[in-house]
């Protein structure tokens, strides 16, 4: 595996969107540049790329776990590919390895991960989704980091984006129950 670099970005939220104070809530996103070892070419088997996603969650969550304030609750990956990869590739590199290192990280993970994938140009934002990791169905949890690295990722590069918080969405108020039309 080839890393360019490794980011990581922590936020916290004191305030819901108008400003309304709340109790603080910390993401912390985890992101690799690495070398798209298929840029520009079709290859059927894409297990080395199973291989590196695996890597990359044990090398980083831990990292990322650490930043946080409280106890994760929930998680999220994605990747972004250089405009030479495919969206093959992107879940290749996020699906079959990278789930296991981070549910053991955030300690649970009875949850499907939350995950996006793009081919896309250097620069470009990606939405990371946030669901808890153990009630897939906790409309509080359903959330989105916004990512970005301004240089990557390079047409033959990927970039790999794990992410995990430790609260819902400031005041959710959206609930779990069908509202009436």
């Amino acid at each position: 595996m080839n890393v360019r670099k490794t980011v990581l970005i922590k936020e916290t939220i004191e305030a819901d969107g108008v400003g309304r104070p709340c109790d603080p809530i910390t993401r912390v996103a985890a992101l690799a540049v690495i070398a798209n070892p298929f840029a520009g070419r079709f290859v059927e088997d894409l297990s080395p790329l199973f291989d590196i996603g695996g890597e990359l969650g044990e090398r980083l969550m831990t990292e990322a776990v650490t930043m946080l304030a409280g106890a994760p609750v929930s998680y999220g990956k994605a990747a972004i590919f250089g405009v030479a990869g495919d969206m093959e590739h992107g879940g290749a590199a996020i699906h079959p390895k990278l789930g296991k290192p981070m549910r053991s990280t955030v300690g649970g993970g009875k949850s499907l991960i939350p995950s996006n994938v793009k081919v896309a140009g250097a620069g470009v934002a990606i939405d990371l989704p946030l669901g808890h990791k153990d009630e897939a169905w906790s409309f509080d949890h359903f959330d989105t980091m916004t990512v970005m690295i301004a240089d990557a990722p390079r047409p033959d590069e990927i970039v790999v984006c794990m992410a995990v918080s430790d609260g819902a969405r400031p005041h959710p108020r959206v609930g779990s129950e069908p509202v009436a039309d």
